[in-house]
């Protein structure tokens, strides 16, 4: 069974922990690719460019497929795995959480550390709206004039709404598509003797 929800954040939120002098900001944007992730990434690393460490953590895809927590510096797993950990709690996924320290010159331990990370991370989710998004694919169909009311009568019955259209040489529709209903409509096309050029949004 293909899943095409999933939960994520509306928009970006911030949080705030402080332990013993030490500041924890945290940053949590909704994402929905590597390459977004770390133009964030790059963005708060020059912003917060004086602070000691900045931990953070991501997952991708519907099913949170795609992920990374990275400690910084810090001790193992003690920020990047409790930011991780918050993500998994609530079932969230396209989404960065970043947790910036400023040290406050008192060591927090361990076990010190991953309450401050986890903490700082709750606190920016605990601020954000959840909602639940629908993976699509966005399929352009390629065929002849002579295929129209075919693929027009397919776009019909799908309840495909039509994004972009051009009628050259070749005729072009692009549409989206709920991903579980993808492999219908691939079926569907070819049958009719469409060509189908798909690509999967995640959002």
């Amino acid at each position: 069974m293909i899943i095409d929800t999933y939960k994520t954040i509306e928009a970006p939120t911030t949080g705030l922990y402080k332990e013993k002098g030490s500041k924890f900001l945290a940053f949590a944007y909704p994402v929905n690719d590597e390459k977004h992730v770390k133009d964030l990434l790059k963005e708060l690393k020059k912003e917060y460019f004086d602070a000691r460490h900045h931990c953070y953590a991501y997952r991708l895809g519907t099913a949170g497929e795609l992920w990374r927590a990275n400690d910084d510096g810090e001790p193992s797993s003690t920020g990047g795995k409790p930011i991780l950990g918050q993500l998994l709690s609530k079932a969230l996924t396209n989404i960065l959480l970043v947790v910036v320290r400023y040290f406050g010159g008192i060591q927090l331990g361990v076990s010190g550390l991953i309450n401050a990370y986890r903490s700082a991370a709750a606190a920016a989710l605990d601020k954000a709206q959840i909602v639940e998004k629908t993976a699509k694919d966005y399929i352009t169909f390629l065929f002849r004039y002579n295929q129209m009311n075919d693929v027009m009568k397919l776009l019909k019955d799908e309840q495909l709404e039509i994004l972009h259209q051009s009628f050259d040489m070749e005729c072009r529709i692009k549409t989206a598509i709920r991903k579980k209903s993808t492999p219908t409509v691939i079926e569907k096309a070819k049958k009719i003797g469409a060509t189908i050029e798909c690509s999967i949004m995640n959002k």
